[in-house]
């Protein structure tokens, strides 16, 4: 009698902001665990996503997208993003394929801080070239995929759609080839290992990516202050402030007589509800706290940056 080898490993997953890293991983695991927006640099810190599987357990790693900004709360997040690289057994880069087919031109400055790093890799290399759904003509992809080829001979390249799904099972089904054997790490009913608290707050600062506009949500932050749970009326009491930086933008989140946090604070809770299974009480609070995003002991106190 034979048994097929069981395989677990991490796969980080980076490449520059808004190439649907987020969306990917909240596919394969079938539950949003990485909030998405239509927005760039969406995801601030090392996101943990776990697919159990028969045959392997994929371990995969959300980073905060690659670019070249400055400040200390971007340094942070490039922090994170390198170290999720340097612990993985294999590296998957996201790119969008609807971006660069449009505007080749931008290719070469947004993959710049990986494209030397990742040249000398002797760990599998995957180029998943994201968005093909938005290409009618797919032949537009070709000059994308040549270019991509000469830049990482090595690595292997598969045009996909997180969004979509298309793709994506002979994506996984290749990586899991790549991994190394051995036994789970971790639970088969375990998709994260992310705390509650922190899945909450990041739901919360999903609806102020979509509630909000042009650079506001960028400069607002989410923080659990208490979280008191009644197992025996199966109820959570989460109280959220969400620090801004400017007194404006203060009046932007709550908005008119109160209507944009009510909303938000409505969306946020039913979403929270789902996840915990439980019902929850979500009181929001918005407060000023100017230059937060440069506080780096602020910033460690929220989860950010390299774990």
């Amino acid at each position: 009698m034979t048994h097929t080898a069981f395989a677990c490993g991490w796969v980080a997953l980076t490449g520059p902001p808004n190439a649907g890293k987020s969306t990917l991983l909240n596919h394969y695991l079938g539950q949003k665990i990485s909030i998405v927006s239509p927005r760039p640099q969406t995801t601030r810190n090392q996101i943990t996503g776990i697919l159990s599987d028969s045959d392997a357990q994929v371990i995969f790693m959300d980073t905060p997208g690659v670019h070249q900004l400055r400040g200390k709360m971007n340094r942070m997040f490039l922090q994170s993003a390198w170290q999720a690289m340097e612990s993985a057994d294999v590296l998957g880069i996201i790119l969008d394929a609807d971006l660069y087919a449009r505007k080749p031109e931008y290719l070469e400055k947004d993959i710049a801080p990986l494209r030397e790093s990742v040249a000398g890799e002797t760990r599998p290399v995957f180029v998943i070239v994201n968005k093909v759904d938005l290409l009618g003509d797919k032949s537009r992809l070709l000059p994308l995929l040549e270019t991509l080829h000469a830049y990482w001979p090595a690595a292997e390249l598969f045009p996909v759609s997180a969004l979509t799904g298309e793709g994506l099972a002979s994506l996984l089904a290749a990586v899991k080839k790549k991994l190394p054997q051995g036994k789970a790490q971790f639970p088969d009913d375990q998709l994260s290992t992310l705390p509650m608290r922190f899945m909450a707050a990041e739901i919360v600062r999903e609806k102020l990516f979509i509630s909000l506009r042009q650079e506001v949500p960028y400069s607002t932050a989410v923080d659990i202050e208490s979280w008191e749970e009644d197992s025996e009326r199966g109820s959570v009491a989460i109280h959220a402030v969400i620090y801004v930086g400017r007194p404006s933008h203060k009046a932007m989140v709550i908005g008119h007589a109160g209507r944009n946090i009510k909303q938000m604070g409505q969306t946020a809770r039913q979403e929270i509800a789902e996840l915990l299974g439980l019902k929850v009480h979500l009181e929001l609070w918005v407060k000023v706290k100017e230059n937060w995003s440069e506080d780096a002991a602020f910033l460690h106190s929220l989860g950010l940056g390299a774990q």
